[in-house]
């Protein structure tokens, strides 16, 4: 399909912030991409956890093969709706580079220790700071030297920042809605993450098919219509078959309303999107509700799971043991990050060191420097 005119074309970019002359065969968007493959935040995500620890099994998803997932059905979506693939590729491998260890509960307990110094984290701002000013793999300036778009898509895809209470990202047009290609990574990484998150949930032995079929109708229907092609085929195979309709299903339906709410507001450029009072990526409203059920299903039967919770309870007492160490003994924190707690206020440098942690580094950490009956 031919670029449609509210595509972010990338000849439109509002560059870099260290200008650089072009690439003789990749446009900015793909070197972009490139450089967060090649960044060592990427890499560190094979060892972060999406939902099960390795103690589970090797199979289950990580947060970089999730990432992946998220990279291929934004390429897909994007394409159907005419906008730029390679934009929305950097934005979907660029989109948990901060997430910390241990997943979301990791999150949770950083925010918890920073808002004791009255301050937040955040992993959309904190992965901005990665590409800012941690990642060093150039001469000529720090960080990745991104461009606008996919930092803007950084900070904005999953959500709107009020302009006042953000003043330091004033740059990235908080009073704006950003290109459609970072509006739908949000929405793909729903898609992504639901139907992945089952799957590693009836691998783990934490889904039963029965109740799978009486609590979300839409796998129901799904599962029916393939066990009566298939009535002697496996069950796994059989909840594969469903699951791969099921993705389909949603990524259609996003393709699909996205198109007919650009065309309903009457879209024709990126300046349109920007303006319009509505994120115009969206599912609609019967495609939302079972959406939200299948989630519903995931958060009572697998994210709340006995295992999944202890595990996660553990995981975090680690987390914030390490915090407690660090922040009276900075002369244990690593040269570089010892040197910047002299200078900068000590939670942050503490915050971001153990941020860009995997989760078997910190439990390692742990068990380097802590008493075990400190965590």
């Amino acid at each position: 399909m031919s670029p449609r005119p509210y595509a972010m074309d990338v000849r439109r970019s509002r560059g870099r912030r260290y200008p650089e002359p072009p690439h003789a065969y990749r446009n900015d968007y793909a070197r972009d991409r490139d450089r967060v493959i090649h960044s060592r935040a990427f890499r560190r995500l094979e060892a972060k956890t999406q939902v099960f620890t390795t103690r589970f099994s090797d199979h289950f998803r990580t947060r970089l093969t999730h990432t992946l997932e998220v990279a291929q059905i934004a390429r897909t979506v994007t394409g159907a709706l005419g906008l730029n693939t390679d934009l929305a590729e950097a934005l979907a491998l660029v989109h948990d580079i901060g997430h910390p260890p241990f997943g979301h509960a990791g999150e949770d307990q950083l925010d918890l220790r920073m808002r004791e110094f009255g301050e937040r984290f955040d992993h959309n701002l904190h992965a901005l700071r990665i590409v800012e000013q941690f990642e060093q793999r150039y001469l000529d300036f720090p960080g990745l030297n991104l461009t606008f778009e996919v930092r803007e898509g950084i900070v904005k895809h999953s959500r709107d920042y009020p302009a006042e209470e953000f003043p330091d990202l004033a740059e990235y047009l908080l009073d704006q809605r950003p290109p459609l290609e970072s509006q739908l990574i949000d929405l793909v990484d729903e898609i992504a993450y639901n139907t992945a998150d089952l799957d590693d949930g009836l691998e783990a032995r934490f889904v039963d098919l029965d109740q799978l079929s009486r609590e979300v109708p839409l796998f129901e229907v799904e599962y029916r219509s393939i066990e009566h092609v298939y009535p002697q085929g496996a069950r796994k195979l059989k909840f594969n078959e469903a699951l791969k309709r099921i993705l389909d299903h949603l990524a259609t339906d996003l393709i699909e309303t996205t198109q007919r709410n650009v065309e309903l507001a009457g879209v024709r450029t990126i300046e349109d999107v920007r303006h319009d009072r509505n994120r115009l990526a969206g599912f609609s409203p019967a495609v939302r509700e079972q959406n939200a059920r299948l989630k519903d299903f995931l958060l009572s039967r697998v994210y709340s799971h006995a295992a999944i919770s202890d595990d996660r309870e553990r995981s975090v007492r680690a987390l914030d043991a390490l915090f407690d160490f660090f922040l009276e003994h900075p002369d244990r924190l690593p040269p570089y990050y010892a040197h910047m707690a002299e200078r900068q206020p000590r939670h942050r440098v503490v915050c971001d060191y153990i941020a860009g942690m995997t989760d078997q580094f910190l439990l390692r950490q742990c068990q380097q420097l802590l008493a075990p009956a400190a965590y």
